[in-house]
């Protein structure tokens, strides 16, 4: 099968402020950097200290990242479950921590209420959930009351999948969009994740890079999560190798994604991963920067 990048479209999805900053879709790629407040993370880079988080999110921020993403619950399929306040008793001093520490929108990824409303109020700008907005149904309602942007996951697990993976992940995408908008969230502050190794195995998690232009006329910007995924290891051969030596294969799928359609990145090698979504600007857009006179 060969791989064509996705034409651009016609008419992009309108932009979004988050946290103060102006996101234009099709201008550029825009990178997610990733800090796991957790002691089980799959990747291997948990950080429970606040002021050590602090300082990871500040090199994110001068590798180039456009906006932090933190979280406090593995999303590991093995890990134990966290409740609402210990999810937030370890995530709130992080927070807090990060909010100082950084100029550029924070996003809380929680599933949960409770955690959201709180990070909220402590200053993060947005909200990544991997359900959704199909786990908690006040979630919905707690976004349409604060007018905030949210990234919402297609995530297969525990669901009847079909032989089609596109097909799956539009009609969960579909779900979460009905939900958003029944509660009253404008659907122009909704981005899209199709979900990269949730509930999908790893053959399955590369075929939605290769086929991720496909979902572009939902008319939502999308979002890939690839890095570091079991997936590379397997695409590499590698299963057993820890989840940080896969940057180069990270690379990979960072790049395809972006010619694609994929519009955000999220990462944990940002200063690599910047520079790959700067060359595939360039190559894609024609962009570069201005030749001295």
């Amino acid at each position: 099968m060969t791989f064509e990048p996705t034409p651009a479209l016609a008419q992009p999805p309108a932009p979004i402020v988050i946290g103060g900053r102006c996101f234009e879709w099709g201008r550029r790629s825009y990178v997610m950097g990733i800090v796991n407040a957790t002691p089980d993370s799959f990747s291997g880079d948990g950080v429970l200290d606040p002021a050590a988080a602090a300082e990871q999110a500040a090199r994110m921020v001068e590798d180039g990242a456009d906006l932090i993403d933190v979280g406090a619950e593995s999303t590991r399929p093995d890990h134990g479950p966290l409740d609402a306040a210990g999810e937030w008793a370890r995530l709130a001093p992080v927070v807090r921590a990060l909010r100082k520490a950084v100029d550029v929108p924070i996003s809380v990824d929680t599933a949960k209420a409770y955690v959201a409303e709180r990070a909220f109020d402590a200053g993060a700008d947005a909200l990544n959930d991997v359900h959704g907005l199909r786990a908690d149904p006040a979630l919905a309602p707690l976004l349409a009351a604060r007018g905030l942007p949210a990234v919402g996951l297609h995530n297969q697990r525990g669901r009847r999948s079909s032989r089609d993976v596109i097909a799956d992940v539009r009609t969960g995408l579909e779900e979460s969009l009905a939900i958003a908008e029944a509660a009253g969230v404008r659907r122009e502050l909704l981005i899209l994740d199709p979900g990269f190794g949730f509930g999908i195995g790893p053959q399955q998690s590369l075929e939605l890079v290769r086929r991720l232009g496909e979902l572009r006329d939902l008319g939502r910007p999308l979002l890939l999560g690839s890095s570091r995924k079991s997936a590379i290891g397997w695409a590499l051969g590698r299963e057993q190798e820890p989840p940080a030596a896969r940057v180069a294969g990270s690379a990979a799928t960072v790049a395809l994604a972006i010619a694609a359609g994929s519009d955000i990145v999220r990462v944990h090698d940002v200063r690599e991963m910047a520079d790959v979504a700067r060359v595939s600007d360039a190559i894609l857009q024609g962009r570069r920067r201005e030749e001295p006179a």
